[in-house]
């Protein structure tokens, strides 16, 4: 990998797996293994709702008391979704009593977003 890589998602070691964007170099067989891990946390509404959910909330944290309204969803079926997206690095999670509340890792989704990025090539100036 070229020293321009970004950080993705969480390896099951706790690290952080990197790769370059897509339009620069191919993908690793690993890297597209992780990359698919985290564009899978993401590819079922209810957990973007979450992942909307806790970012827009008060302060940027949002408890799972909070969320599971807002969903329609039962509490065991959003501590699921919740614990996908922690799994997948998109989310934090701290525990307050019996209570959980979880942030958004805004470096996680700027890498995805990065990640999936192409470049914008320079308009030709008008003469």
């Amino acid at each position: 990998m070229t020293s321009a890589t970004l950080t993705l998602a969480p390896a099951a070691t706790g690290s952080i797996a990197c790769c370059a964007p897509l339009t620069r170099e191919p993908l690793s067989a690993e890297t597209a293994a992780s990359l698919a891990r985290t564009l899978k946390a993401v590819a079922d509404p209810a957990r973007l709702r979450l992942l909307s959910l806790v970012a827009a909330h008060e302060g940027g944290e949002a408890c799972v008391c909070d969320l599971i309204e807002p969903l329609g969803l039962s509490q065991p079926t959003v501590s699921h979704h919740l614990k996908v997206l922690v799994d997948a690095g998109l989310l934090t999670r701290e525990k307050r009593g019996v209570w959980a509340y979880f942030t958004v890792v805004p470096e996680a989704l700027n890498a995805l977003s990065a990640v999936l990025a192409t470049p914008v090539a320079a308009a030709a100036p008008r003469a």
